[in-house]
């Protein structure tokens, strides 16, 4: 058990947590949400014991661990390779192996009837159980498996980790993370790093992780995937939502709608309160009255509305019209050393166009769109642009080029000279830059703000070709709709590199898959590249299947070294195997039942609290918001553990299934 008491913190002047409580089971997949600078990360890092509270304490079972992944500052040993940097975590492991690896040395030397032989093989007995438990010895493929999920290839296992950049740095540490398998894992923005193959990949190794999983994640479809309950740090307060990130939404907005409409009244009445007040402060008949009326006012508890909660939005100006094609790539080969990247690679990009890159990390994505950029220079071929075409390009590390002695509005001014303030100030606005931060000097820009500044930079100049590398990695939610939104409207042509199936999907109508050495084009959004893909792999797979039970062929007068087996002698081998496996899935059947009668009971009585917790006067009475928060909390750790129960079943009735097909 995992449990928040009263967490609170200031940070400057700033109250960041006021006395937050909250209650983390073993297995829960949790999103944490809210705006940026509302905490996520800070909360996440006072988990970790990283930063003590103010006020408040972190409850944690002796044995439970607990795993951060932080966003970015990840810091490898350089002398390492991937493979050994990985291992790295496990030193306890390797100094088990090798303790065990003397036992046995010292064993060969002993005469097998003699005293110190038998404790010498007692105690080599005791390390290799421990092994076992800890399971050392499927520890080399488990790391091979993870860190190939991840998109590394076996090549790289033995490179060192000098030669991967920041985002493969961050892969790495969240192999290590994954692998030593803590009771609560904590990511934040875990998927600003892969490509949507990893991502796909990581989604299924959370889907079935045994501990505890805390995400802070602007990728929708992520959350939505991955987590059965939201956390949403706002103003201060923790509030918590039995459900995904969609289930947040439309619960959030139904307690905003409450809230505003508990304002309005609360504002009618402070209205009729100080009119009262106004009118019969000098009259010594009302003195009383008055003083009564002054006392509420003070007493009453404000509500206050999230003042940036307006809708901000913004449009690109018309583009001028560019021809019918707008880029055409023909025979490109490029190369870096001896890593060739294409070989006579031909596109065409035309008037219009929405288009989505994907791919695996380092197949060739960034180096594409910034040959179609014109940022890249190639070895062979030829890029012609279309008629009367106007560029704009984003990618993360622009951020770097910024000029540091500059405010942010300075670098929105300097790159539209003739724009109006309004304007500068509303595209900001979009990107989080709002009132007094737009003074900021860049030096004291975080690497996500910075980032921000520079796609905000960009979008302020109209073009009717732009490209995008990632550029959702640091925005919230607001400002990816904002972004979203823009672009739906947008009249030109764009194409972006980005893993956010959420953002993409509105806004694109063609996905282009870019594979080492070659690429497709797929009519339609991401889901549909997605599903197309995974018939792809079904109907690879089928027919692989289809091979391996394809026997030696038989001549038609059974004469040759096979022969047919009567329809007579068929039946009875086949009623014989549905015998058989009957008998194996029977047990487990006999099992499975009651448990999943168990599950349909306790589903339905915690939709049933779900219920009672959405209305809104549940609150109002303290006692039954105790009994049935504690009932909720029992209720969801037995769901758990029955589910936990329940998969162990269903994964033995799966394999016994697949083992008669």
């Amino acid at each position: 058990m995992l449990a928040l008491e009263n967490i609170s913190l200031t940070l400057g002047d700033q109250p960041l947590f006021n006395s937050i409580d909250a209650l983390i089971n073993p297995g829960e997949r949790i999103g944490l949400v809210g705006p940026n600078g509302a905490g996520k990360s800070t909360l996440l890092k006072i988990i970790a014991g990283q930063i003590e509270p103010d006020e408040g304490q972190l409850k944690l079972s002796k044995s439970a661990t607990v795993g951060y992944l932080p966003q970015d500052g990840v810091d490898p040993d350089p002398s390492l390779t991937v493979l050994e940097e990985v291992k790295s975590a496990f030193s306890d492991l390797q100094e088990l192996r090798e303790k065990t690896r003397k036992e046995q040395q010292k064993l060969s030397h002993l005469e097998s009837d003699s005293d110190q032989y038998k404790q010498t093989l007692e105690r080599m007995g005791r390390l290799q159980d421990r092994l076992e438990q800890s399971g050392a010895y499927s520890l080399d493929s488990d790391i091979e498996k993870v860190l190939m999920g991840l998109g590394f290839t076996k090549k790289d296992f033995n490179r060192s980790t000098t030669e991967f950049s920041g985002g493969w740095l961050m892969r790495i540490a969240l192999a290590k993370l994954l692998l030593q398998q803590p009771t609560y894992l904590m990511l934040d923005e875990p998927t600003n790093h892969l490509d949507i193959e990893s991502l796909q990949w990581i989604e299924n190794f959370l889907l079935s992780y045994k501990g505890a999983v805390i995400v802070v994640s602007h990728d929708k479809a992520f959350l939505d995937k991955i987590t059965g309950r939201t956390l949403a740090l706002d103003r201060g307060n923790l509030y918590d939502y039995a459900g995904n990130y969609s289930y947040y939404v439309e619960k959030h907005e139904e307690r905003m709608d409450h809230l505003r409409k508990a304002y309005k009244n609360q504002q009618r009445e402070i209205k009729e309160l100080q009119e009262f007040i106004d009118k019969f402060r000098y009259n010594a008949s009302k003195a009383s009255q008055v003083q009564s009326r002054i006392k509420q006012l003070e007493k009453m508890d404000k509500i206050e509305l999230d003042e940036h909660e307006e809708e901000i939005t913004f449009q690109f100006p018309p583009p001028e019209r560019s021809g019918a094609v707008v880029m055409k790539l023909q025979n490109i080969s490029k190369s870096y050393g001896e890593n060739q990247v294409f070989d006579g690679l031909d596109y065409s990009v035309e008037r219009g166009d929405k288009i989505a890159v994907v791919g695996p990390n380092g197949a060739g994505k960034s180096t594409m769109v910034r040959i179609l950029a014109g940022l890249e220079d190639y070895d062979g071929g030829s890029r012609e642009p279309g008629h009367n075409l106007t560029t704009n390009y984003f990618a993360q590390h622009q951020a770097d080029e910024l000029d540091l002695s500059k405010t942010v509005f300075e670098i929105m001014r300097e790159a539209a000279p003739n724009a109006r303030e309004t304007r500068l100030r509303t595209i900001l606005g979009c990107f989080l830059f709002q009132g007094d931060e737009v003074f900021k000097k860049v030096s004291v820009l975080s690497g996500g703000e910075k980032s921000r500044l520079a796609l905000a930079r960009m979008l302020v100049n109209s073009a009717n070709f732009m490209i995008f590398d990632e550029p959702t990695n640091h925005l919230d939610m607001q400002s990816k709709q904002i972004l979203q939104q823009a672009l739906d409207q947008y009249e030109g042509t764009f194409i972006i590199v980005s893993h956010d199936r959420d953002f993409l999907d509105p806004i694109v109508s063609k996905v282009l898959e870019v594979q080492p050495n070659r690429v497709r084009t797929f009519l339609g959004n991401v889901s549909y590249y997605l599903e197309k893909k995974r018939e792809e792999e079904n109907e690879t797979l089928n027919t692989a299947s289809a091979n391996n039970r394809t026997g030696p062929p038989h001549s038609a007068n059974g004469s040759g070294s096979g022969s047919t087996l009567s329809r007579k002698e068929e039946r009875r081998v086949e009623a014989q195997k549905r015998q058989e496996k009957y008998n194996k899935l029977k047990p487990f059947k006999k099992k499975i039942d009651p448990l999943e009668e168990k599950i349909e009971t306790l589903e339905n009585r915690k939709q049933e609290i779900e219920q009672e917790m959405a209305e809104p006067d549940f609150y109002d009475d303290e006692v039954q918001v105790k009994e049935i928060s504690l009932e909720y909390e029992k209720l969801k750790a037995e769901l758990v553990e029955t589910y936990a129960e329940w998969e162990k079943l269903a994964m033995k009735i799966s394999e016994i299934e697949e083992e008669f097909e």
